[in-house]
């Protein structure tokens, strides 16, 4: 498995930043306004975007985050215990725009899990989607809002973010290539880090 560094920590940086501005202009404003990240690396990527927008609004936004362990269609295949982190909504979601962030759009499998676990708590005004890497290969008709950075890819290609708040080192985005052994590739594999029952998607 060879491994190539597509965004390092100030482009991850940067990225956020850029994203953040987005999403206020996007809006409106702040009002009404809430992030939700999704379990894992989804969560410090929503506080750190609720940094970043008070820093340059002087609010601080909501921030909620979902685990969509038993949302997903794929979890017989993804492991056979599934860490469970939890879910905080710490807020009304009827009068919301919600903002979903996660690290990597690819399937858009994660995406609908997360709508469909929102909705078992209300449903918002309206719901948004940020991501930090689109990756390609949709399977579902679901489209980003905000991007940090699109990334063509194979299928046999594998999209890492490693974020200092949940892995080891600095932040970093890396793409990896498969050795094609002919396993059937699935949603889900194991990260630097991870331990024995914790798995991280390629991507959502």
């Amino acid at each position: 498995m060879t491994a190539r560094r597509i965004m390092t920590a100030d482009e991850v940086r940067r990225a956020l930043v850029r994203i953040s501005h987005e999403i206020v202009e996007k809006h409106g404003g702040t009002d009404g306004l809430a992030l939700v990240g999704v379990q894992r690396r989804g969560v410090p990527l929503a506080t750190r975007l609720a940094d970043a927008i008070e820093a340059h609004e002087a609010v601080r936004l909501p921030v909620g985050t979902l685990d969509i362990t038993f949302h997903r269609d794929d979890l017989a295949l993804s492991q056979r215990q599934p860490v469970v982190r939890g879910t905080e909504l710490p807020f009304e979601l009827a009068s919301l725009t919600l903002v979903i962030i996660d690290d990597v759009l690819y399937t858009g499998r994660t995406v609908r899990a997360a709508m469909d676990a929102l909705m078992d708590h209300g449903r918002p005004k309206a719901v948004r989607l940020a991501v930090l890497v689109d990756r390609g290969h949709r399977e579902l008709p679901i489209r980003a809002d905000h991007v940090g950075k699109n990334v063509p890819t194979s299928r046999e290609e594998v999209i890492r973010v490693h974020l200092k708040e949940v892995d080891e080192g600095e932040d970093e985005v890396v793409i990896e290539r498969q050795s094609d052994d002919g396993a059937e590739k699935s949603d889900t594999e194991p990260r630097r880090g991870a331990g024995a029952n914790e798995a991280a998607s390629w991507g959502t």
